[in-house]
């Protein structure tokens, strides 16, 4: 087939990563990577929007997760690479695409690495209130960084152990939740309508809290990026596509409605995060402190999965000849150390901006990086749509795994987050997503054609002459000291 033999050149390309990623790695990751600052804290603003309507929100938002995974799968399948849906735009829509999704990902997950470290500088001012954030984001940023620079073995078993003890605290606390609904006559579906209406805000405050749910889902895509490090990288996709289906919205949407049905809606969206207040309230000894405790695990694991992905993208670009090609070199152990220190510039923001706007950062950080994810998710939508006319059109090998519904399912998917995008500019918090984001696309159509469109071409010239692995540097080699 014409189409697979011309991935194989982008393939070629990015070899020297070392495939120690597990399948039960894998699926913690895909699981892990969504349980973070968005459903912990950002989760607050969901309910400050929606009311207990953010059940519904985050229904909707769910079932654009879901099409999203089941698309990105059957593309992982067909092609496993670290350039991944970045990749996909290139091959199967053309090289600007590529160019754009690649930088609008690791410009929006680089600057999400920022919400992460806010958020830990104030899970820790939960213990210690007199001590400044910026100390806590110096700390843990710099044994994060460590971690992702030893190799991806090392990165994958940190994330495993995190990703374990956020699902299990999840679970645990659906359990209590449930326990407290179901024998407590003061608790329960009541609560929904007690203040102001199941829709307070209207169905637009609803709507408006769906733009927070895709931010919460935001790194279930990983799954695609990490799929290029994986052993079997086929299995790993689709046990963790499985995994997924149930246990994100389960985790989701029950964790939610539990919330909403013990705090009034209009005190779990105001202050802290809506987990520790849950607990607050129940009086339960020392149970706030271990929600805390577990939150900053989940924000930790969040942080650290978004600097292996923006690693890999920015290892990607350079590949590609979009980035300088020091960036591509892998020390010997696997690992594109370059990029990775790169990819720490969205922790320099944060901590400026916390130390300047303590108040506002969280909020700042989580308005400019949106951008970034929602165009991807939708060009992935349509990406896919691309990839498989163009898989029937050359009479590609059939399948295994197959989004269905196509092509309706695909195109209201990016129907849905073109929709979503449009949003933004109609919300006073979300504004500056499209105020920031389509001068920034614009500005980086134009740094393509100036100054990367002539160097991409190049190297796609010399991968058709079998010469890419020499230029750059497939196998791995120590990055530049």
């Amino acid at each position: 087939m014409q189409q697979q033999k011309g991935f194989s050149r982008i393939a070629e390309r990015e070899q020297g990563l070392k495939r120690r990623l597990t399948s039960g790695q894998m699926s913690m990751i895909a699981i892990g990577g969504a349980i973070g600052t968005g459903l912990f804290l950002g989760s607050k603003f969901a309910i400050g929007f929606a009311g207990p309507s953010v059940i519904l929100s985050y229904a909707i938002g769910g079932l654009i997760t879901l099409l999203l995974m089941a698309c990105l799968a059957e593309m992982t399948v067909a092609h496993s690479t670290s350039g991944s849906f970045g990749a996909y735009a290139e091959h199967y829509i053309g090289p600007l695409a590529g160019f754009l999704v690649r930088y609008a990902y690791w410009s929006c997950v680089v600057l999400a690495v920022g919400t992460e470290v806010t958020a830990v500088a104030k899970y820790m001012a939960f213990w210690f209130p007199g001590v400044p954030g910026w100390l806590w984001v110096c700390l843990f940023s710099a044994a994060l960084i460590l971690v992702n620079a030893l190799s991806v073995k090392a990165f994958g078993t940190i994330e495993y152990w995190f990703s374990t003890i956020k699902v299990s605290a999840i679970m645990a606390f659906i359990i209590l939740g449930a326990y407290v609904v179901w024998g407590n006559p003061q608790y329960g579906v009541a609560q929904y309508t007690a203040h102001g209406g199941f829709f307070p805000n209207g169905v637009w405050g609803m709507w408006v809290a769906v733009v927070i749910s895709i931010f919460s889902y935001l790194s279930v895509e990983m799954i695609a990026v990490a799929a290029g490090e994986a052993e079997d990288p086929e299995r790993a996709v689709k046990q963790a596509f499985r995994a997924t289906f149930v246990r994100l919205i389960v985790f989701y949407l029950l964790s939610l409605a539990l919330i909403l049905a013990i705090v009034p809606w209009d005190d779990a969206g105001q202050g802290g995060s809506p987990f520790v207040k849950v607990m607050q309230a129940l009086e339960i000894p020392g149970a706030a402190a271990v929600i805390n405790f577990i939150v900053l695990v989940a924000a930790l694991s969040a942080m650290n999965s978004q600097l292996y992905i923006t690693t890999r993208m920015m290892f990607s670009l350079s590949r590609a000849g979009h980035a300088p090609s020091a960036l591509g070199r892998l020390t010997r152990n696997g690992t594109p150390l370059n990029a990775l220190l790169l990819s720490t510039s969205g922790i320099v923001i944060a901590t400026v901006l916390n130390v300047l706007y303590p108040e506002t950062a969280f909020t700042l950080m989580m308005a400019i990086s949106m951008f970034g994810a929602l165009f991807t998710w939708m060009m992935i939508f349509v990406t896919h749509y691309f990839f498989r006319r163009a898989w029937t059109r050359e009479g590609g090998a059939r399948l295994s795994f197959r989004m269905p519904g196509f092509p309706v399912l695909t195109l209201l998917g990016a129907v849905a987050m073109l929709a979503i995008l449009v949003t933004t500019y109609f919300t006073r918090e979300f504004r500056m997503t499209l105020v920031f984001g389509v001068p920034f696309l614009l500005i980086l159509a134009a740094l393509y054609h100036l100054l990367f469109r002539k160097r991409a071409e190049a190297v796609a010239l010399r991968a058709g002459n079998g010469q890419e692995g020499i230029r750059a540097g497939a196998g791995p080699r120590p990055a530049a000291r």
